[in-house]
């Protein structure tokens, strides 16, 4: 499987500016790609201005992620800020806000991921609402756990296994995933996690960060990554924009989970 990084700064709180460049930087992809990985909150960055752009999942941002994954004949995924309600105005108390990961299919199928560990340092646990459900995807035969950011910190969401008191004891997912906005203060924790995450899920594992300076005036360098399942650097990216594809093979998973099956030695965590 064929797994295209996206690096780059954003417009802050621009819809429109961040769709447009990002439709630039992906149109060569077109046919050379299997799955394109956006940051956390691509289309806004990573702002607590809920109510303001807060989109329904008929939106602009959901009508680009389906005719963009269409015309690049590749899965799309990265996270937005939806709206759920009653009301018509994305401000009305009984609306509930989402910092929602999306898996878009090519022929415009979706599955969702809402993020659920709130930054509450930033205060993001304010105007967004927790989700409650992990996600698993399967594409082109490989399982996928698509996450956002901050639950990097929390390795039993991550856990790779199946959750549930009636849960068999095996590996839950393939490639595991973080699309987010982490800021240069804490760069090493990001970059010593996601290798963490993935020796001891013994799985592919996928860093996409941003770059720049926000409208708060946080710092982003990037150090998006693809981790091998054993903790080796794949793809290692530092402060540069970019669009950076890797091939994944089943073959070198599989062989080294057979060589070294640690996960059925594991835990089982229940209540989720």
């Amino acid at each position: 499987m064929r797994i295209s990084l996206i690096q780059t700064a954003l417009h802050w709180e621009n819809p429109v500016a961040n769709l447009e460049m990002l439709t630039r930087k992906l149109a060569p992809l077109r046919g050379q790609t299997d799955l394109v990985v956006l940051p956390e909150m691509f289309s806004t960055g990573f702002t607590m201005n809920a109510a303001t752009f807060a989109e329904p999942m008929d939106g602009p941002t959901m009508q680009w992620l389906r005719t963009t994954a269409q015309d690049l004949g590749a899965a799309v995924t990265g996270s937005f800020i939806c709206v759920e309600g009653t009301s018509a105005v994305a401000s009305a108390k009984e609306d509930h806000f989402f910092n929602r990961l999306v898996w878009m299919y090519p022929d415009g199928r979706y599955e969702i991921y809402d993020k659920r560990h709130l930054f509450g340092l930033a205060g993001e646990n304010l105007p967004y609402t927790a989700g409650k459900k992990r996600l698993i995807v399967e594409w082109l035969g490989w399982r996928i756990c698509p996450l956002i950011c901050y639950d990097l910190r929390f390795p039993v969401w991550s856990r790779n296994q199946e959750f549930g008191a009636n849960a068999e004891k095996k590996s839950a997912y393939d490639v595991l995933i973080f699309v987010a906005n982490w800021p240069e203060r804490r760069s090493h924790h990001w970059q010593n996690l996601l290798v963490s995450r993935a020796i001891e899920n013994q799985a592919f594992t996928i860093g996409v960060n941003v770059v720049g300076q926000d409208g708060n005036g946080y710092e982003y360098v990037g150090n998006s990554a693809l981790i091998d399942f054993a903790g080796q650097q794949v793809v290692q990216i530092s402060r540069q924009e970019g669009v950076f594809t890797a091939k994944l093979l089943m073959e070198d998973l599989g062989n080294y989970r057979q060589q070294l099956p640690f996960l059925a030695d594991s835990d089982h965590f229940e209540g989720f």
